[in-house]
């Protein structure tokens, strides 16, 4: 049983996980804008916190296109 099969079955459609992966990647960029407004102390833990969620993007984007191979099935 693969990720795609356990979450279509919960009712996720692939739209979703675009959606959340497009999401991703207005938040990262507003946390990245956010941390150019902070003083030198506290922006390497925000420009960090930015990278961290831009990495989340690309995996929602593969797990979706799993997922729309189980409603094409």
């Amino acid at each position: 049983m693969t990720i795609g099969t356990i979450l279509r079955r919960a009712g996720v459609r692939a739209i979703h996980l675009q959606s959340v992966s497009l999401g991703c990647i207005a938040l990262c960029i507003g946390l990245w804008m956010r941390a150019k407004t902070l003083d030198q102390e506290e922006r390497g833990n925000a420009e960090r916190r930015a990278l961290f969620v831009g990495l989340w993007p690309p995996t929602f984007w593969l797990i979706s296109e799993s997922v729309r191979r189980e409603e094409s099935r």
